[in-house]
């Protein structure tokens, strides 16, 4: 296990950068990649643990995958054409795999098993299994499904119509997977909307995606054909150094490439209205993403109050938007985020606890954070909690907070950002 130091009130942060590919378009290309006929090169996509098991899992499949610098190329298998793997699946950390896998295993003609790390083992599984097995899929595992390992005996599926009970892109996606393979509509009401790069890739090459506000339909596919992708940098990795920037006074940070999907950048919206300097430029598109620079200067914050609409645009940037809270004006709440205790560790506890032994006024409610600013934090000892996410946020906490600061199990950074302490110093010399 690795610790981090780092030494805070130093320096502002200055300098440009690009973060490495979207985490959860990286995951995406490679299914779809793989379900299309002919050869998919992916441009920019994120090599880290989690995409690598998505890879992994997708060569299990008989997938020809062939990773070159950050450049994939994926030699299409067609959607009837991957075959029973040989071995159990391993997701690693990553619930993006496991539980998008589970939607698209369930079309195959064969039996699987997919497992994870302990910290995925411990997420809960059923809010994917119960409408796949609406859908006719044959999952078992832990806690009737709820726990991994769980196996899957594929075959024939039918549509459905489904209203998840919680917005889960990821719920979302796997049902769109599975309903590729399934007879007659299958359809996703939500009630909020969540992140749609599925809908859009599915879309780019080529598959036929309905979608009515929140409603989207799929119906069973014929091939649909490989294609070129860029992949943007990463909305969730440039959060980490949009709130260094806009917390450390005389920074200033350009942040190139960035997706900027509607539906992905709500912390440009919640920071903006907490009153942060930030200014989108350079717009351009991807073929299925929109992308933009993002250039940010520090800033007197003021608290806000975060529920409704803004949470599944902003669910994963919650930590750090916590962080920024800690240096504004005023009582920040976060609320309906309930969601954040059962993401890779308890985010809510985790989150309170470490900024807590930074010296942070601030509050665990069942379904959020209250956040006193006061700006003034001092150095302790930490942990990432196995939990990217978390380390990182705790990092850029640190760089305001008086003396040294340790961060314990540092290396779980690795799940999405693996040069994130890198990136973190050099800005700072800047």
């Amino acid at each position: 296990m690795s610790t981090e130091k780092i030494i805070g009130n130093l320096a502002p942060i200055h300098g440009e950068l690009t973060p490495p590919g979207d985490k959860s378009i990286s995951h995406r290309s490679a299914m779809i990649g793989s379900l299309a006929s002919g050869t998919t090169l992916v441009r920019g996509f994120l090599d880290s643990e989690d995409t690598n098991s998505t890879l992994g899992a997708m060569k299990l499949l008989g997938v020809a995958i062939e990773s070159l610098d950050t450049h994939v190329e994926i030699k299409g298998t067609g959607q009837s054409g991957l075959r029973k793997p040989k071995e159990i699946i391993d997701a690693g950390n990553s619930g993006t795999t496991a539980r998008l896998l589970m939607g698209l295993l369930s079309g195959q003609d064969f039996l699987s098993e997919i497992t994870g790390d302990k910290y995925l083992q411990a997420r809960p599984m059923r809010r994917v299994v119960d409408p796949l097995r609406l859908m006719g899929a044959n999952i078992t595992g832990i806690e009737d499904g709820n726990k991994l390992p769980v196996t899957i005996n594929g075959g024939e599926l039918r549509g459905i119509s489904y209203e998840p009970p919680v917005a889960s892109a990821q719920v979302k996606s796997a049902l769109l997977l599975a309903g590729l393979y399934a007879d007659g509509v299958t359809e996703v009401k939500e009630a909020k909307a969540t992140r749609d790069h599925t809908e859009r890739m599915l879309s780019y090459f080529g598959a036929e995606v309905q979608t009515d506000g929140n409603t989207i339909r799929i119906e069973k596919q014929d091939d649909f054909k490989a294609r070129e992708l860029l992949v943007p940098a990463d909305i969730s990795s440039a959060a980490f150094f949009i709130v260094a920037a806009l917390i450390n006074p005389g920074s200033e940070v350009l942040i190139k490439n960035v997706g900027v999907n509607p539906l992905r950048s709500g912390i440009i919206d919640i920071l903006k209205q907490m009153g942060g300097d930030i200014e989108i430029t350079n717009y351009s598109d991807s073929g299925c993403e929109p992308l933009a620079d993002i250039l940010v200067r520090s800033s007197d914050l003021k608290a806000l109050e975060i529920k409704g609409d803004m949470i599944p645009k902003a669910i994963d940037e919650l930590p750090v938007i916590a962080v920024a809270a800690c240096f504004a004006e005023g009582e920040t709440v976060i609320r309906e985020a309930g969601e954040l205790r059962v993401k890779e560790t308890d985010r809510i506890k985790a989150v309170t606890t470490e900024l807590r032994k930074l010296g942070a006024s601030i509050e665990e409610l069942d379904d959020g954070m209250v956040i006193k600013g006061k700006g003034a934090l001092k150095g302790a000892k930490c942990s990432g909690w196995g939990d990217h996410r978390i380390a990182m946020a705790v990092a850029v906490a640190a760089t305001r907070a008086e003396g040294e600061t340790e961060i314990e199990g540092s290396e779980c950074v690795s799940v999405s950002y693996p040069g994130f302490f890198h990136d973190l110093r050099h800005l700072r010399k800047n």
